[in-house]
C-alpha cells in the first residue's frame, strides 16, 4: 500500500497512491531504515482509515498526537491527517489580552500591563509558543524579577498580572495550561513602610493648601476615598450633605457586579472641607475638586498614563514639607497605607 525508497543523497520518502488515485509523496528527510518503517506502517494505517472512512486505531491515534509539528504537517499536506492548527506565540498571547482585556481598563492599569508584557517578553521569546513555557521557566521567571532588585511588592504585583494574561490564554484555548498557576507571588510590605498618618498632621498639612488641595485631603484622610481615581471624580450630585451621606462611584471595581459604588458617611471632620468647597465653586459646577488643578488631575487620569503625570505625589510632598513634617515613606493620606477605603475615622 505504501512504499520506501531513498534518493542518491540518502533522503528517505514514503510513497502511496491517495483516495483520489494520486501518487503521494511524504519526504522523511534522512532517516535509519527502522524509523522509515514504523512511519511507513502509521501511513498505512491512516490511508486505510481514509480509505474506509473509519476512526483511527487507538496507536495511530496516539502515533499522530505525538509527532512533532514537521512531520504532521506534511502528513496534512498530503491529505492523510487535519491541519494541526498554529501555536500561539507568546508575542499573540499578550497581544490577544491587550486587544480583548486591558482595552477595556483604566489608562493606569493599561500602562502596568504595558510594562508587564515588556518584562514576559524581553525574558521570553516573542516568536516561541506560549504552550512551551513550563512552570519551572515561570519560576526562573519569577527568579529574574528577583534578581533586578524589584521590591517584594513589585515582584509580587507582576506575577499576578503575568498569571492573569496566562489564565486568559487558557480560557481562550490559546494554551492547554497556566504555567504561573503554582508561582508563589506574595506580597510582603515592609514594616519600615508601614506609617500611620495622625489626623492632625493631615490637619496641619491642610492649613499650608489651596482650596483644591484642601478638598483632596480631607477626602482622603477624612472619608477614606481612592486618589486620584475616586477623589477627582467625585461629583456634586453624588455629594448630600443635608443627609450626611456620599454615594461614591468606585472606577477601581466598577467592572465587579455590585462593586460600582458604595455610600460614605459625611464625618464631621469632613463637612466644612466640602461645605467651602461648595460655596467656592462656580454655578454648575460638576466635580467636587474642581478649577484648573482639578481639571489638570482629571484630565491626567484619563489620559494614556492615568494619574501617573499628574504630579499629585510631588504637590503632596511639597505641601508636607511646607507645613514642617517629615514625609512618609508611602504617601497616602488615610488610615495608613494599607487601609482599606471604608477606613474611615472621627480622629
Amino acid at each position: 500500500m505504501a512504499s520506501i525508497s531513498t534518493d542518491p543523497s540518502g533522503n528517505v520518502r514514503v510513497q502511496f497512491v491517495g483516495t483520489d488515485s494520486k501518487r503521494r509523496t511524504v519526504r522523511l528527510g534522512k532517516m535509519n531504515k527502522k524509523n522509515a518503517s514504523a512511519v511507513k506502517l502509521k501511513v498505512e494505517h491512516l490511508i486505510t482509515a481514509a480509505i474506509t472512512r473509519t476512526p483511527l486505531d487507538t496507536d495511530t491515534a496516539r502515533w499522530v498526537a505525538s509527532i512533532g509539528d514537521d512531520l504532521a504537517g506534511k502528513l496534512a499536506a498530503v491529505g492523510l491527517v487535519p491541519e494541526r492548527p498554529k501555536a500561539t506565540t507568546v508575542a499573540a498571547l499578550i497581544q490577544a489580552y491587550r486587544d480583548i482585556v486591558a482595552a477595556r481598563q483604566k489608562p493606569a492599569s493599561q500602562t502596568v500591563v504595558r510594562t508587564i508584557a515588556n518584562d514576559v517578553l524581553g525574558h521570553f521569546n516573542p516568536s516561541g509558543p506560549a504552550s512551551g513555557i513550563s512552570s519551572a521557566d515561570a519560576e526562573a521567571f519569577k527568579d529574574h524579577l528577583q534578581t533586578r532588585g524589584l521590591a517584594p511588592a513589585t515582584v509580587s504585583r507582576r506575577l499576578r498580572f503575568v498569571r492573569t494574561i496566562f489564565a486568559f490564554g487558557v480560557e481562550r484555548k490559546f494554551i492547554p495550561a497556566n504555567p504561573f498557576a503554582d508561582v508563589s507571588a506574595v506580597s510582603v510590605l515592609p514594616k519600615e513602610r508601614r506609617v500611620y498618618v495622625p489626623a492632625s498632621n493631615i490637619v496641619k498639612v491642610i492649613s499650608h493648601a489651596n482650596p483644591t488641595w484642601r478638598t483632596i485631603l480631607a477626602l482622603t484622610r477624612f472619608a477614606g476615598l481612592r486618589c486620584p481615581s475616586e477623589v477627582v471624580n467625585l461629583k456634586w450630585e453624588e455629594v448630600h450633605l443635608a443627609d450626611g451621606i456620599m454615594t461614591v462611584t468606585a472606577p477601581k471595581t466598577e467592572r465587579y457586579p455590585g462593586k460600582g459604588y458604595r455610600a460614605v458617611p459625611i464625618f464631621g471632620n469632613l463637612r466644612p472641607h466640602l461645605e467651602e468647597a461648595w460655596e467656592l465653586a462656580a454655578p454648575g459646577t460638576v466635580y467636587v475638586v474642581s478649577g484648573p488643578q482639578g481639571d489638570v488631575y482629571r484630565a491626567a487620569f484619563y489620559g494614556p498614563n492615568g494619574a501617573v503625570n499628574a504630579n499629585l505625589r510631588t504637590a503632596f510632598g511639597k505641601l508636607i514639607r511646607r507645613s514642617g513634617l517629615i514625609q512618609w515613606p508611602r504617601l497616602s493620606t488615610r488610615c495608613g497605607p494599607v487601609a482599606k477605603p471604608t477606613c474611615w475615622t472621627r480622629a
